[in-house]
């Protein structure tokens, strides 16, 4: 008999910590509303990581692809957001992109511009860490007593791919670069990093560290002059204003 003896074809998955519909709080598309496909997984530990339950401390179970593209359609968004985590560690992130946009989804990936796969998005949105991102386990939020201490020789070996970000760009059909900023120095370097990739300042976008509304005005004062001086975009988080540090929104 014809296919006798053939496994059945598994319905390719990806390890996901939360999907939900929301506003976009960051970037170009601030304020439209999306429905968002969080992976579980990072190669890197940023200190500063507000989602640890997608990286530090990886969360979730798998699910079908198949099932991830009816969630998105069936949300009546019209735009789909991919983050995490690290979107772009799975290789079935591929096909799921190619899904959803079939759909006539728009989709943004976000991501740290570490990994390259061959896709295509709407818009890229490439957030490269600089080198004060490392984890520094005496004062991250995400301190975890047991975290292996080579990960912070992985996470500065990993952290910056102006190659890979370049290859992400040119594949894709629009896209902006987010750095954060904790200080005066963080955006000197973040100068320095768009100048090395060739960045057009707007497409830039400069976003502060901070997981409250105080801590985002108090960096806003001297940021946003820094931003509008240069060119740059001046990226406010306001879905931390809008809903608060946590999850779902």
């Amino acid at each position: 008999m014809r296919g006798a003896g053939r496994s059945p074809k598994v319905s390719p998955s990806l390890r996901i910590a939360e999907t939900f519909s929301s506003r976009q709080g960051e970037g170009r598309l601030t304020g439209t509303m999306s429905f968002f496909i969080r992976t579980s997984g990072c190669n890197l530990r940023c200190w500063f990581c507000d989602t640890p339950y997608a990286s530090w401390q990886p969360e979730g179970e798998h699910q079908a692809i198949g099932r991830l593209v009816e969630q998105a359609v069936e949300s009546g968004c019209g735009h789909v957001v991919l983050t995490g985590g690290e979107p772009l560690l799975p290789v079935g992130v591929v096909e799921l992109v190619e899904r959803l946009r079939a759909e006539s989804l728009h989709v943004t990936i976000e991501t740290a511009g570490t990994v390259f796969r061959e896709l295509t998005a709407d818009l890229i949105s490439i957030s490269p860490k600089l080198a004060d991102s490392g984890p520094r386990n005496h004062d991250s939020p995400n301190s975890d007593p047991e975290l292996d201490p080579s990960w912070t020789q992985r996470h500065e070996a990993t952290r910056w791919r102006p190659e890979v970000i370049r290859q992400l760009i040119d594949r894709s059909v629009d896209h902006q670069l987010k750095f954060v900023v904790d200080r005066p120095e963080d955006f000197a370097a973040a100068v320095e990093a768009a100048a090395e990739i060739g960045a057009n300042p707007g497409a830039v976008w400069i976003m502060p560290q901070g997981t409250t509304e105080a801590a985002l005005d108090s960096t806003a004062v001297w940021l946003a002059p820094l931003c509008e001086a240069i060119g740059f975009q001046y990226c406010d988080r306001l879905h931390i204003r809008w809903y608060g540090n946590r999850r779902g929104t």
